[in-house]
């Protein structure tokens, strides 16, 4: 019996050799899974993410029907802001959307720092969750400061940035005092999910594609840092993802990630001397899942010897489940990466 300290998931992360590729997929829990679909019917996503049966019972379900190395916790990236006061919805087709946006410097003076006290539900999910999950390790995340940032500036999702960048380059202090603010409600999120548990961390910083690597560096990377640092004072491994993010990956590594995430978009033989002495997970195009199986695992067998070159490979795809993917072919899938041959 494996514990959980030598799951091959964790060990992969440490740039260990796991016993075979370990595969976990982002967006995993729900979206395409019909059980996941019935215990969420008529009740909203924010609502879900706060009722800690729910928020086990959906977290289990990618688990139980496909095996994977690793559970993602089941939450949203904009959860934290909603337990500290902040007025948001996620609306159905549309995504999160936030009734006042933040424009001044008292607008980001009036948001609570959060603290456990905000999210006991977290806390009670996770700890449920680690006793369900025995070796399979939970990994916990948070938003990433300019994504989270994006949302509170725009009012919701956005294209090209351009409120959240005109901030960025004209208001530089409020900038600043945002960032600093999200950095800090990141970092307390993911310390309440490793203290209740979890055995990795995500930071997700889905919109940083949007940035060059110059403001990048500038003006993002030093709070993505804050919070990737405070992780790794809890002594566990954390993966770094975002999405478009070729001209970006050094500095991803550098700002403090054990492993990179990778989306489809740079093949990994691109990607690995990029990153560093670091472990990548990624990367297949999350489309080729509803190719014939034979051309999905031919891709599959690709990704896994591209990331033989790496410190360590955590197979995924490139970016989420799209939910209208068959969950039996999600399944073939991971039985292939996992009977792969080391």
């Amino acid at each position: 019996m494996t514990s959980l300290a030598d799951s091959p998931f964790l060990r992969a992360a440490r740039g260990e050799e796991p016993s075979h590729t370990p595969v976990w997929f982002m967006r995993q829990a729900g979206r395409s899974l019909p059980e996941y679909l019935a215990v969420r019917e008529g009740v909203g996503m924010l609502e879900s993410c706060m009722d800690p049966d729910l928020v086990v019972e959906i977290t289990l379900q990618p688990v139980r029907r496909y095996g994977v190395d690793a559970a993602i916790f089941f939450s949203d990236i904009v959860l934290p802001l909603k337990a500290v006061g902040v007025d948001l919805d996620i609306k159905p087709g549309v995504g999160p959307v936030v009734a006042s946006p933040v424009r001044t410097l008292a607008d980001v003076e009036a948001i609570p720092d959060l603290t456990p006290e905000h999210v006991p539900f977290i806390t009670e999910a996770v700890r449920s969750l680690v006793g369900e999950l025995g070796a399979t390790p939970l990994i916990g995340f948070a938003g990433a400061p300019f994504t989270v940032a994006s949302y509170l500036v725009e009012g919701g999702p956005s294209k090209e940035h351009a409120r959240t960048k005109a901030m960025m380059f004209g208001a530089p202090d409020v900038w600043d005092a945002l960032m600093r603010k999200i950095a800090g409600i990141s970092a307390a999120y993911l310390a309440v999910q490793v203290e209740a548990g979890a055995s990795a961390v995500q930071l997700f910083d889905s919109w940083a594609g949007a940035l060059t690597p110059a403001d990048y560096e500038a003006h993002v990377m030093p709070h993505s840092a804050r919070v990737l640092a405070a992780a790794g004072e809890l002594g566990v491994p954390r993966i770094h993802f975002g999405v478009g993010t070729a001209n970006l990956l050094t500095l991803m590594g550098e700002a403090g990630a054990d492993v990179v995430g990778v989306d489809w978009r740079t093949p990994l033989d691109k990607a690995i001397p990029l990153v560093g002495d670091r472990a990548v997970q990624g990367n297949l195009d999350p489309t080729l899942v509803f190719a014939p199986t034979d051309v999905m695992t031919a891709r599959a067998a690709e990704v896994i010897e591209a990331g033989r070159a790496a410190r360590g490979h955590i197979f995924n795809l490139g970016h989420g489940v799209i939910p209208s993917t068959d969950p039996d072919q999600l399944k073939r899938l991971t039985e292939f990466v996992q009977s792969y041959p080391r």
